[in-house]
C-alpha cells in the first residue's frame, strides 16, 4: 500500500485537510469530543459522538433533518376527501301517447331505473312538495294533458253514438 491512509484503520482528525485559518497550535490532536450545553457527559467513547440531554433524546441533528413522510394514509388522521359532495340526479317524468305517465331516474350518465309507470295526480303531489315554482308548469301541462284526454273522449263517445245508430239501421 502507498500513502499513509489505510482502508484498514480507522480515520481520525489528522486525516482530514486543515483550514489555513486555523494556527496549527489550535488543531486537534487525536480524537475530542465537544460538550453541548444542558447535555449530560457521557465517558464511553462509542456513545461521545451523541450528546444526549437530561431527557434521554438525541440532540444533535433532530432540528436539521425534517420527519421523513411514509406512504400511505397516516393513522388517526381526518379523511382527505371533501366533505361537500354533490350528487346530481335526473328525474324525467314524461306521458306517453297512450296517457301513460312514466318516470326515469338518472345519476350521471347511469340509469338507475326506466319506465316506471306513475299517475298524474303522483306526479302532481311530489311537484308540489319539492317548490311552487316547480308545481305551477306541471301543474299546467297535466291540466292541458286533462283537456285533451277530455276531448279525446267526447271524439270517442261521438264515434260511439254514430256506431250505436248505424248497427240500429242494420238490424232494423
Amino acid at each position: 500500500m502507498t500513502g499513509s491512509r489505510s482502508y484498514y484503520r480507522r480515520v481520525t482528525q489528522d486525516d482530514f485537510p486543515r483550514s489555513p485559518a486555523v494556527p496549527d497550535d489550535a488543531a486537534p490532536t487525536g480524537d475530542r469530543t465537544v460538550a453541548l450545553p444542558g447535555a449530560a457527559e457521557s465517558t464511553d467513547p462509542e456513545t461521545a459522538d451523541v450528546a444526549t440531554t437530561d431527557m434521554g433524546t438525541a440532540d444533535i441533528g433532530d432540528a436539521a433533518q425534517p420527519e421523513k413522510r411514509r406512504r400511505g394514509r397516516p393513522k388517526g388522521s381526518a379523511s382527505t376527501a371533501r366533505t361537500t359532495r354533490i350528487v346530481e340526479l335526473t328525474l324525467t317524468v314524461a306521458e306517453g301517447a297512450d296517457g301513460e305517465w312514466q318516470a326515469e331516474l338518472k345519476q350521471g350518465a347511469a340509469w338507475i331505473s326506466r319506465g316506471l309507470p306513475v299517475t298524474a295526480a303522483s306526479v302532481l303531489r311530489a311537484a308540489q312538495e319539492l317548490h311552487a315554482e316547480l308545481a305551477d308548469p306541471i301543474e299546467a301541462a297535466i291540466g292541458s294533458a286533462r283537456e285533451a284526454r277530455a276531448a279525446r273522449v267526447a271524439a270517442l263517445e261521438a264515434e260511439l253514438e254514430q256506431a250505436r245508430k248505424a248497427l240500429a239501421e242494420l238490424e232494423g
